[in-house]
């Protein structure tokens, strides 16, 4: 189970990376963009649509399961910080099964829906381009149902008592004032 786990950790490495590459073309998309519009009053066409559809989409689901393997979502522990550790583990061991299901139901939904956009070559008309955006919307089943796949995988780790595997080390304040 353990292998299984840093295999999984693997994947969504290279997925957060993909992410983080997606933020940096936007930039340079959009820089590149402004300095066109402002140098030779000349925009680059289709700018505000692949930003919108392509980069924000994949830096905003891609990094979903980074997130949760390193327990790194926003919580609010106002009552169960105030309970004993170990029913604090359980709680939060039996509501992966919560966020199994909800992540399960988004997978499918956003699959059916990128199904659709696929079947119907969606696009968005910018100018005189038609740019098409029906790939875009597999990005929200893959993040989700990676989401999925690590929630799952912590929820066995957890029934079995075994080592997960997953890299959940998170960065600490101090080292990264260090860096």
């Amino acid at each position: 189970m353990y292998q299984l786990g840093r295999l999984l950790s693997r994947f969504i490495d290279v997925l957060t990376v993909i992410s983080g590459l997606s933020i940096a073309l936007m930039m340079l998309h959009i820089t590149v963009d402004v300095l066109a519009r402002v140098f030779f009053q000349s925009p680059l066409p289709g700018t505000m649509s692949v930003v919108s559809y392509y980069y924000m989409a994949i830096a905003a689901f891609m990094p979903l399961a980074f997130a949760e393997q390193k327990s790194a979502h926003i919580s609010v522990e106002v009552l169960t910080e105030r309970f004993p550790p170990l029913v604090q583990k359980h709680l939060a061991g039996w509501l992966l099964l919560l966020s199994m299901a909800a992540f399960l139901a988004l997978t499918v939904r956003t699959w059916q829906e990128a199904i659709t956009k696929w079947e119907i070559k969606a696009s968005v008309v910018q100018g005189l381009d038609s740019i098409p955006v029906w790939p875009t919307y597999f990005f929200l089943p893959v993040g989700c149902g990676l989401m999925f796949l690590v929630v799952a995988y912590k929820f066995l780790a957890y029934l079995s008592g075994a080592a997960s595997g997953l890299d959940g080390e998170r960065a600490r304040a101090d080292e990264l004032e260090d860096a």
